[in-house]
């Protein structure tokens, strides 16, 4: 046990040390950041700047959104845009350099959904992957609230969904062992999965939450799965204030659906992350109205909680901005501004609550533009 608190300090230095918590990109430091810069980029004083990668599909549209709504609030931020795309012949080393220079320099980011191909040409891992193992932005957070005024299946929702995503079934280790047989490997580390267990219950402490759930399946992968439900009950131990408890992850998709008002904060592998954030995306009004968000120990990328392209969409004007307004309403309180984002946020729910204005994912007929139009409208109402 001493072995495991010496290995939390280190950890806890790492965590509480994240965007996340102890935000490393205060408002002070990063205006200061600003204003050191504006000599030499133009920047407006007193602003922050922000890496902005739009992605696939829908991405360039629903980023146009959210700089048109910064713009008629006044927002003081300024974007180093960066268009990585491997299905427009838009992504290379050079280019991912590119944006992991701009990332490192502003520490946060907001970014669309950047398409991975299904053809394998002899790289593995994806640009995503590659960007999220190089940030090691190992702890993505989606916080599925339903909202008022919008009815679905389940109302008032409020449940986070913390997933490790830098190891796991992503680990882009595949071989061909013999002709017509492929091996996969899944790799979990202790070192990871204490981490990612540390953040949730410092999540789950600093956020008032008051259980923590560890999905698994550690009845069949024993020793893979066995070790992260092991992390996990051994981080829990420290954390006697708040109740732990664990579920098998096929059981876990049937509870969401029937009753997901017994989770409060859930924590898994990287696998079971993605395919629960959509589950429980579609449990409140689907892909296009929730938010979420990466964090490493030095940066925050903010974007969809339900990474999808839309890539049939696609010039349609159809998309739904919710999402990812809301995820740049978190992101502009990342970077303490809380009055932008209480204002930006408070027009999307009121545009929302009020039923006028909705997309067809909603049940409505208004386009990506209406819908931006509305929330601007309702900016000072």
């Amino acid at each position: 046990m001493a072995a495991v608190r010496q290995l939390f300090a280190a950890a806890e230095r790492c965590v509480w040390g994240s965007s996340l918590f102890r935000r490393s990109c205060s408002s002070s430091s990063v205006l200061q950041q600003a204003a050191s810069s504006q000599g030499e980029s133009g920047l407006s004083e007193g602003a922050f700047r922000v890496t902005m990668i739009p992605g696939d599909g829908v991405g360039p549209e629903l980023m146009h959104s959210v700089k048109e709504v910064f713009k008629a609030a006044d927002v003081p931020v300024e974007f180093d845009e960066y268009h990585l795309s491997e299905v427009q012949n838009m992504a290379s080393p050079e280019k991912l350099e590119q944006v992991l220079s701009s990332m490192q320099a502003n520490r946060v980011a907001i970014k669309g959904k950047i398409h991975t191909p299904m053809e394998y040409k002899g790289e593995l891992a994806s640009y995503e992957m590659r960007l999220r193992r190089k940030l090691d932005l190992f702890a993505n957070v989606v916080h599925v609230n339903s909202l008022p005024g919008y009815k679905t299946r389940h109302n008032n929702l409020d449940l986070v969904i913390i997933r490790e995503q830098t190891e796991g079934e992503y680990s882009s280790l595949e071989h061909e062992s013999v002709s017509g047989v492929i091996e996969c490997l899944k790799i979990i580390t202790r070192v990871k999965s204490n981490r990612i267990a540390k953040f949730a219950f410092d999540y789950a402490t600093k956020k008032g939450r008051s259980k923590v759930t560890a999905v698994h399946k550690a009845n069949i992968m024993k020793l893979g799965d066995g070790l992260f439900l092991q992390c996990c009950k051994e981080v829990a131990e420290l954390y006697p204030k708040i109740q732990y408890e664990t579920i098998i992850i096929d059981n876990c998709c049937m509870q969401l659906v029937q009753n997901p008002y017994q989770f409060d904060v859930l924590v898994m592998p990287n696998l079971y992350g993605n395919i629960i954030d959509n589950l429980a995306a579609g449990l409140v009004g689907g892909a296009g109205v929730v938010p979420g968000e990466s964090y490493s120990a030095e940066y925050a990328v903010f974007e969809t909680g339900a990474r999808h392209p839309f890539a049939q969409a696609v010039g349609r004007n159809i998309a739904n901005p919710t999402a990812m307004l809301l995820t740049a309403t978190n992101m502009l309180r990342h970077l303490n501004l809380e009055y932008h984002s209480t204002l930006i946020s408070d027009a999307v729910k009121k545009v929302i609550k009020q039923g006028k204005v909705r997309t067809t994912d909603m049940g409505g007929y208004a386009t990506s533009l209406d819908y931006t139009q509305a929330v601007i409208n309702n900016l000072n109402s």
